[in-house]
């Protein structure tokens, strides 16, 4: 990772404790330090995971940021944040980063309440052209000359948003840096139109032959008359920006500068410097980097080690781990793949996360029926609702957290013309370290409400396999919430069966309290119940199955035989699961049932391990246990139940 010519040099990362060290240093330098940056990142995620690749590859492009301009009164703001490793290391973080992405630690993205160099909080793609233009906005209101730096994946580009950002602020000629990164992926490798536009390609040997070309022809040519040479030097205007992406940028009022290496830091230097003294209005600077630079393994297969788990440095390989159940993730893609071999209809989409949605199998088996549409959900949803007009069963697979950008075009465009498009949420509920942008907590509180929808949460893998087989073969649209990680181990049904809309299944009886479940909650309010019968409570279990519609009838009757409920789920509870529950029993008038909702509170919850964080906000089995008590311990008699004619919406 470190050049062998260069002069040994003391360690140097080790002093560097802001980025007002860093630009005491002489630049000969700064590769030693790079080199260093390298090192610490590949030995800290290879202890605990974390996102090597893209850190990894823009280690030069922050040393270069930093040292130019004087953040943080300037403001630097990424996109995503998965890059933001090296940023980390040198603002005043080097010394808790071995809790990187750790319980209690450091976040593994910018977080403005951890460090005054953390402008903005991202963790959604394509967010920080907008940032930074309202920024920018603010600081011309308020006579601030400061520079606004948004750095941006080629990745990122693919989100329509960051166009509108774009668009916005040509129109305004704002002074606005934007640092284009582009390393031609994003987590899978990038997809479509602009992509190919965007792609290094546009430097090879003959375009950059024939510029060359041109250049000697100008110089030969230059004591023709100025207005000749003018017009030439138009001419290889219009030559560069045909075949460079400035043509595209700057059609939308930035200057354009680049293509530049991004590892290069004399270059680097060099133009944020010149960018940084002369330049006003928005400009585009294009950087060409390699993500996983300077480790091999990840420079060879950057996709593989966008976010990874522990692994050997020397290998590159995953550490060993116990042998797990299948995961939920992978259980969806086999499933998917098993029923687009019966069924030609089927579609599969997804937005730039075929390998995290396990559809890297259908997508090898059915090319032809598979679309990667970019950084682009609402797209995605958009999209597969034409493919349904015309008799397509489209399945589009994301994650929870993503989803809620595509809220509009879910309601609008595939319910209200009751569409039958399946919804494949992964990552539902908390997701681990990757923490608040990425749990999946609100998912069912914002789509219940939707009519014509259809919401189900499997208890284990084998149920999944079975609410998808449903949801691909009913009339409508259907949400499928699975959680991130393995599944409980138990057997997979060789042959499918479709649900009876709307009804769930009663796992265990019991005359002193239900247990009300959903989704991955199932398992742990069973082993509550166990834990409830060894203290003499006789405790109920029903697996609703169907958040909506709900299963009005059977959560009655035992919530009036009961008289207590524990509803308990792996996501929001303000108008979520619970509430659902809630607004039943005022239907059915059992409004004197005592009930107690276990779900997460009304905050953002912080980055850990997944069974550290339901334990902590009390969902697990523990947590049913002690609720279950204290509705016991209250004696007050239950109110009698009223009969009242079933309802489809419980």
């Amino acid at each position: 990772m470190q050049d062998k010519t260069m002069k040994k040099q003391p360690p140097i990362l080790n002093t560097i404790n802001s980025p007002a060290d860093l630009r005491r240093l002489p630049e000969k330098i700064l590769p030693q330090l790079a080199a260093e940056i390298r090192r610490e990142i590949i030995e800290t995620v290879a202890r605990s995971g974390g996102h090597l690749a893209p850190s990894l590859g823009v280690v030069e492009l922050t040393l270069a940021l930093h040292y130019i301009f004087n953040t943080p009164t300037d403001k630097l703001i990424w996109d995503v944040g998965h890059q933001s490793y090296a940023h980390k290391l040198i603002t005043g973080r080097r010394e808790l980063f071995h809790t990187l992405r750790q319980y209690k630690g450091i976040s593994g993205f910018p977080k403005r309440s951890e460090s005054p160099y953390d402008t903005f909080d991202p963790g959604h793609s394509s967010t920080s052209l907008s940032a930074g233009l309202g920024i920018s906005s603010a600081k011309h209101l308020k006579g601030d000359t400061n520079r606004v730096i948004a750095v941006i994946g080629d990745g990122s580009m693919t989100g329509g948003m960051a166009f509108e950002a774009l668009n916005q602020a040509g129109h305004l000629d704002r002074d606005l840096i934007v640092v284009l990164n582009d390393n031609e992926m994003s987590i899978s490798a990038n997809v479509g139109a602009l992509s190919s536009f965007l792609s290094r390609k546009m430097t090879g040997k003959t375009v950059v032959r024939a510029k060359e070309e041109l250049k000697h022809l100008l110089k030969s040519l230059s004591n023709v008359g100025e207005n000749i040479l003018q017009v030439l030097k138009r001419t290889e205007e219009s030559f560069k920006t045909f075949f460079t992406p400035g043509m595209l940028f700057e059609a939308l009022k930035f200057e354009y500068v680049g293509p530049i290496p991004g590892h290069q830091l004399d270059s680097l230097l060099a133009t944020f410097k010149n960018v940084r003294d002369f330049s006003k209005g928005p400009v585009l600077i294009h950087v060409l980097t390699t993500k996983g630079k300077g480790y091999p393994p990840a420079e060879k297969n950057p996709g593989d080690y966008h976010g990874v788990g522990p692994f050997d440095i020397l290998t590159g390989t995953p550490l060993p781990t116990p042998a797990n159940p299948i995961s939920y993730t992978r259980c969806f893609g086999d499933t998917l793949v098993h029923l687009a071999e019966k069924d030609q209809t089927i579609i599969a989409i997804t937005a730039a996360m075929p390998a995290g949605t396990g559809l890297t199998k259908f997508a090898a088996r059915f090319p032809d029926r598979f679309f990667d549409v970019g950084i682009a959900e609402q797209h995605a949803v958009t999209f597969a609702a034409g493919l349904a007009t015309e008799g397509m069963r489209p399945v589009v697979a994301v994650y929870s957290t993503f989803f809620q950008r595509a809220l509009d075009q879910v309601i609008h465009d595939v319910c209200l013309p009751n569409l039958p498009v399946t919804f494949a949420l992964d990552r539902s509920g908390v997701v681990g370290d990757d923490g608040p942008t990425h749990h999946g907590m609100f998912d069912i509180a914002f789509l219940r409400y939707i009519p014509n929808l259809v919401l189900m949460a499997p208890k284990d893998e084998n149920e999944l396999q079975h609410m998808l087989y449903t949801a691909v073969r009913y009339p409508g649209p259907v949400v499928v919430r699975y959680p991130r990680g393995e599944g409980e181990g138990v057997a997979l049904s060789a042959e499918l069966e479709e649900l009876p809309l709307g009804k769930g299944e009663l796992l265990r009886s019991g005359n002193d309290v239900l247990l009300l479940p959903i989704g991955n909650r199932v398992f742990a309010a069973l082993t509550a119940a166990d834990g409830l019968k060894k203290l003499g409570i006789e405790a109920a279990v029903i697996n609703p199955r169907f958040i909506k519609p709900l299963d009005g009838d059977l959560i009655a009757e035992w919530a009036a035989k009961t008289g207590r409920v524990v509803t308990v789920e792996d996501a929001a509870r303000q108008g979520g699961f619970g509430s659902t529950v809630l607004e039943l029993l005022a239907r059915r008038k059992l409004m004197g049932t005592r009930i107690k909702m276990l779900g997460f509170p009304d905050q953002f919850v912080e980055h850990g391990p997944q069974d550290v964080l339901r334990k902590k906000w009390q969902i697990d089995a523990p947590a049913i246990i002690n609720a279950a008590m204290e509705l016991l311990e209250d004696n007050r008699p239950a109110a009698k139940a009223e009969e009242l004619p079933a309802s489809n919406s419980g």
